[in-house]
């Protein structure tokens, strides 16, 4: 029986429990199988180390504090609970079982692992009982600097749950305004923004600034709050005119900072969070000009700041593509790849250039480096399966959004891709399960409506389907594909003058072959001969 109760041990502590037993046998039968995991074996369970060489380590791991500035999603645990999933799979005798007790006190990341464990391992390859209660533990006597190795260990790895917990207690124990209590501060703020407890973060920052008259943490402070509204996923509650005055006032001050190499270091950093506001006002030109100087302050730095240097060409690449600037972005990102060769989003980013320059066999290197350089990654798969749509391979697009869908049964655009292949393949309850799955997490979801209309279609459900597609056009009137086919429902319904309006609504949207031979059997039922004839010679000219 393993206690869950993070109160000793902090997150994993189940994990950490788990594989202390798998990992020594697992290495005497097959040590490339624990290779094959080895980044998720050393995040979860750190007294492994020793044990379990790093094959796969990225920049930030042998950086210095100061030099770390990329903050994990939370996401990430979720990566890391699939890899380990997939280890334990693979290496626990049929058969076992695992007992865990305190489950009701664990911490978020060994609720997360349980859960996917139970959800990917047979139960009779492993069963799992957790207890909600248990023995309660003995009282936590760790002073501030014991908490701080695991806070630190959380803001690297992303437990962000345990780091806002910890560094809160740490914060307790501190003298508010010290330097002590400063880094509790700033890793609790960083990781209630991260975990979307935005108000939390605004507290602590406002917080940071009445306690504390250093020039740097006022820039700090006044860079987190002006990223809280910058970055609301919401673009309706995003505030970028206080955005643009709190990034202001932090530049203000980062100019002013006596250091150069600070100074440097923070102008760039700085100036690159108001080029995220600039983009997102729409001034991409002005966006880039921002990241271009913040890359020369970035100069002054020498060797230092490997990742500020990563960060800002990747960005200044995201740029130049959505400027049109193609060439010059594939240089960024292979510059940026060129620095931390072993960070997965570099390769997705250029792969998902790649794959609009239609450049498709150098996108597929990319999203499959992607994969190999981290824990298992659903977006990449996600993303090879559309490549793999658009080449013909249809098999392989479903086995990638299989496996997207077992790596996180929450991807919604997985669902709407792999309903609309099924589909496509006339496997219409399968593809009804997935709209069925999918609106469910995501009601209302048009994509998802204009299959169901497409699939109730089909099966002479007409009323049915002509309220999903009516719905369908309504939440989304640029979807080409729902005003297609709610023209092909129409037709059947005997409307021929209706599917026409509809079906060249789809066209000016999106002149695709099978929109015009559907308009032209509508316009042949309305006499309408020679622009049936027109429409056929049109589809006969588009590609595909």
């Amino acid at each position: 029986m393993i206690d869950g109760h993070r109160r000793p041990r902090g997150p994993y502590t189940v994990g950490a429990a788990l594989l202390g037993h798998l990992v020594p046998a697992a290495l005497e039968r097959s040590g490339s199988l624990v290779a094959a995991y080895d980044i998720e074996i050393r995040a979860v369970a750190p007294g492994l180390r020793d044990l379990v060489p790093a094959r796969r380590a990225t920049l930030g791991a042998d950086l210095t504090d100061d030099e770390r500035i990329l903050v994990p999603a939370p996401r990430r645990t979720l990566r890391l609970a699939n890899g380990i999933a997939e280890f334990v799979r693979d290496v626990v005798p049929p058969g076992s079982t695992l007992v865990v007790c305190n489950g009701a006190q664990a911490d978020p990341t060994d609720v997360e692992l349980l859960d996917v464990l139970m959800r990917r391992i047979p139960p009779s390859v492993l069963e799992i009982t957790v207890y909600l209660g248990g023995p309660e533990p003995p009282p936590d006597t760790r002073d501030a600097d014991g908490l701080w190795a695991i806070v630190d260990r959380g803001v690297r790895e992303g437990f962000l749950h345990a780091v806002v917990e910890l560094a809160g207690r740490g914060l307790a124990l501190s003298e508010p305004g010290g330097e002590q209590w400063w880094r509790f501060a700033q890793r609790a703020a960083t990781a209630l923004g991260g975990l979307g407890r935005r108000e939390g973060a605004r507290e602590l920052w406002e917080e940071a600034r009445r306690s504390s008259q250093d020039p740097a943490v006022h820039a700090a402070g006044a860079y987190g709050l002006a990223m809280l509204d910058a970055r609301h996923p919401d673009p309706a509650q995003r505030d970028l005119g206080r955005a643009r005055g709190w990034i202001n006032e932090a530049i203000a001050i980062s100019t002013l900072l006596p250091d150069p190499l600070q100074r440097a270091f923070k102008l760039g950093f700085d100036r690159n969070g108001l080029a995220l506001i600039e983009l997102r006002q729409g001034r991409a030109p002005q966006a880039l000009a921002l990241v271009e100087s913040a890359i020369e302050l970035a100069r002054e730095l020498g060797d230092r700041h490997p990742l500020h240097r990563m960060v800002l060409l990747a960005n200044r690449a995201q740029l130049l593509a959505a400027l049109g600037r193609s060439k010059e972005a594939l240089e960024d990102w292979a510059a940026a790849i060129a620095i931390d060769p072993m960070f997965p989003d570099s390769y997705v980013d250029r792969g998902n250039l790649l794959f609009e320059l239609g450049r498709h066999h150098e996108a597929l290197a990319d999203y499959e480096a992607a994969l190999r350089v981290g824990p298992p990654l659903p977006e990449a798969h996600y993303n090879r399966a559309e490549l793999r749509i658009v080449q013909g391979d249809v098999p392989g697009a479903l086995a990638d959004l299989d496996r997207v869908i077992d790596l996180d049964p929450g991807y919604v655009d997985a669902y709407v891709n792999r309903a609309g292949l099924l589909a496509f393949l006339e496997r219409d309850e399968e593809a009804r399960a997935d709209t069925t799955t999918g609106l469910a997490l995501s009601p209302g979801n048009p994509h998802l409506l204009t299959v169901l209309g497409q699939l109730e279609t089909g099966a002479g459900r007409l009323a049915e389907a002509r309220r999903a597609l009516d719905s369908a056009v309504e939440r989304a009137p640029g979807l080409a594909a729902a005003w297609g086919n709610r023209g092909v429902l129409r037709y059947a319904a005997g409307d021929p003058e209706g599917a026409v309006a509809d079906l060249t609504q789809a066209i000016g949207l999106d002149p695709q072959p099978d929109l015009y031979v559907n308009r032209a059997v509508a316009l042949r039922a309305l006499g309408r001969t020679a622009e049936a004839e027109a429409d056929d010679a049109r589809a006969a000219q588009q590609p595909g």
